[in-house]
């Protein structure tokens, strides 16, 4: 009777630590999802009674700003910080009194084809503050741009057999309806997806997606300009881009491997794993790799010293709820840290998430608020992880190309650079 009951509490010992250990897991992960969420919230704003207006939303055109005199006077020097303030005003002319408006900012000079991204700093008051390093030494313009979006958007697959095609919608959390639904969720990972069952097909029946959305617009703010001398130390965001290439200020240096030969010699022996989404596929096109999408297909990499593996995952999400996003982000940190942990040699590059714009059909994820949450999520997941980061976000911000969400070549080919300035250090 005595090792009856011995084994019962050993049982039961194990069934509490094993539900103890299941909860702080998932609570964990409800605590951190919680704190991103806080961390990309749109700032509070007073309510606005019925009918709301568009009259009473911001004009770029009626807005203005003013850069401010360097402190201490004189010259602007090279090194220096310029700060930029800016008053929004709505399109009957009236200041705005609250914050909330989508700024980018950029320092630029199209003729040394040098830019740098600003930092935008909202006053929750209808003002904003874009703070700019001034990286090189001449003429430079500032540049603010208001973006105005709209993400109004369908997902759906394609179901088809020999003589019937029918179209249904998909979603990672589609609401119950009398509609029977196919699930078709990732068992290793748990990432939930879902499509509304079609009459009369089966759900092994599926063979395409496409996503529909309204394209955002954006308005020009204020040009300004200012000069500045040489001096000696340049603090500053990313980095900058000068005489078209990009100039790392995190403490690396770029490399320019400009020859197949180059690159060949810097990937002699090693693997190089490409996850995500098109915008990686634009890196694999150049290096001519084979592209993976999988995030799953981590557990699969064995690691080393001669491995890399570069993530980029942000573009076909942003029509998802966020919290979808961050629930797939985690699954993919798991698998960096448990990868890392079997192989810390192994070489983990994050490409962060872009400025697009691009024509009809590819508007179907175009809005940069929802990117720029995404960029906030990502950062802050891998954030103090061996991982490095390629800041594609700067490095459009600070480009006079047009933004598209697959950079133009020019672009990529600086992203190229910090990838192989990654893999292969300069020594």
């Amino acid at each position: 009777m005595d090792r009856a009951w011995k084994g019962l509490l050993k049982s039961g010992i194990i069934f509490l630590s094993f539900s103890l250990f299941v909860y702080i897991f998932y609570y964990i992960d409800f605590l951190e999802e919680n704190t991103l969420l806080d961390s990309i919230a749109w700032p509070n704003i007073p309510s606005v009674p019925p009918p709301v207006s568009l009259n009473d939303t911001s004009n770029a055109a009626l807005s203005n700003s003013v850069i401010l005199p360097r402190p201490g006077g004189g010259s602007w020097l090279v090194g220096d910080q310029v700060e930029v303030m800016i008053k929004m005003f709505d399109f009957k002319g009236r200041p705005k009194t609250h914050g909330g408006d989508f700024l980018l900012a950029r320092l630029h000079n199209q003729t040394l084809e040098a830019g740098v991204a600003g930092q935008v700093v909202d006053h929750l008051n209808g003002t904003y503050s874009a703070v700019f390093l001034l990286p090189w030494e001449g003429k430079s313009q500032v540049e603010v741009i208001s973006s105005v979006w709209s993400n109004k958007c369908d997902v759906s697959f394609t179901f088809m057999t020999a003589h019937i095609t029918f179209t249904t919608i998909c979603s990672g959390c589609l609401p119950p309806t009398q509609q029977p639904q196919c699930n078709y969720t990732d068992l290793n990972t748990g990432e939930l997806w879902f499509c509304y069952k079609p009459q009369n097909l089966s759900c092994d029946a599926r063979i395409n997606h496409f996503v529909t959305n309204h394209k955002p617009v954006k308005c020009h703010l204020l040009i300004g300009q200012l000069s500045a001398k040489t001096n000696k130390d340049i603090p500053g965001p990313a980095g900058y881009y000068y005489k078209g290439l990009w100039s790392s200020l995190s403490g690396s240096t770029v490399k320019r491997l400009n020859s197949a030969s180059a690159i060949s010699q810097c990937l002699k022996d090693k693997v190089v794993h490409m996850y995500g989404d098109s915008t990686v596929r634009q890196k694999g096109h150049i290096f001519n790799l084979i592209l993976r999408y999988i995030a799953n297909e981590l557990d699969g990499v064995t690691g080393g010293k001669n491995t890399v593996v570069v993530i980029g995952f942000w573009a076909h999400l942003t029509i998802f709820p966020i919290k979808y996003y961050i629930r797939r982000i985690m699954s993919i940190r798991k698998a960096v840290v448990r990868l890392l942990a079997r192989a810390p040699d192994t070489r983990v590059i994050i490409r962060t998430a872009n400025l697009k714009q691009s024509p009809a059909p590819h508007t179907m994820i175009f809005s940069d608020w929802p990117s720029l949450q995404r960029d906030k999520i990502l950062r802050s997941m891998f954030q103090g992880m061996k991982v490095y980061f390629v800041d594609a976000w700067e490095m459009t911000v600070a480009h006079y190309l047009k933004h598209d969400i697959h950079p133009p070549r020019p672009i990529i080919k600086n992203m190229i650079d910090v990838v192989l300035s990654y893999i292969c250090p300069p020594k």
